[in-house]
């Protein structure tokens, strides 16, 4: 069974493209040819064969959630450009 050239014009105004006739002529070709390799898929056996939700095995990589002891705010602030009151000064970036 193969894509008619009807089926490529009723795509293409479904899509609204405005397609020349050598350009029909070309996307049935494709298609044909895409629909040639979903029917040589459909031919590899696949019985026994698990489905999978993913081609490649996947595995998160977590880091041990442990607590650990974070900065001071004297150490946070020690690299800071500007300071006041134990926060951080950063350019205003909204104008009233």
């Amino acid at each position: 069974m193969g894509i008619t050239r009807e089926e490529v014009l009723h795509v293409a105004q479904l899509a609204r493209l405005q397609l020349q006739d050598h350009e029909i002529d070309a996307y049935q070709l494709e298609l044909n040819e895409l629909l040639g390799h979903f029917e040589d898929l459909s031919a590899v056996d696949v019985t026994g064969l698990e489905p999978k939700p993913h081609a490649v095995s996947l595995t998160n990589a977590w880091d041990e959630d442990v607590v650990r002891a974070g900065l001071t705010r004297d150490q946070a602030l020690s690299n800071a450009p500007a300071q006041k009151a134990g926060l951080f000064i950063v350019p205003t970036i909204l104008e009233d």
